[in-house]
């Protein structure tokens, strides 16, 4: 499996963990295309991820922007033509 999670936040619905190809840290959002759930991974910084590991509240504007599509830019495996909605 290419992404080992290492920490989880079930309130706030996203998980820390490392792109193994990369050595990258990542942050995971859930989203769905209705017969399918899968999530979306995102590159952090090595403070983002620590912060976020610290306080994971902390990562909730980083959240936000993941799930109104503001930080694409930091995709790390770009979506499909049908592309998920998060949950």
């Amino acid at each position: 499996m290419r992404f080992q999670t290492t920490s989880f936040c079930r309130e706030l619905r996203f998980s820390l963990g490392t792109d193994v190809e990369s050595g990258d840290h990542c942050l995971a959002i859930p989203v769905t295309i209705g017969v399918v759930d899968y999530a979306e991974y995102y590159r952090l910084t090595p403070a983002q991820y620590d912060t976020f590991l610290a306080d994971p509240s902390s990562a909730q504007s980083f959240l936000d922007d993941c799930r109104n599509r503001r930080n694409d830019d930091l995709l790390v495996v770009k979506p499909g033509w049908n592309r998920g909605i998060p949950y």
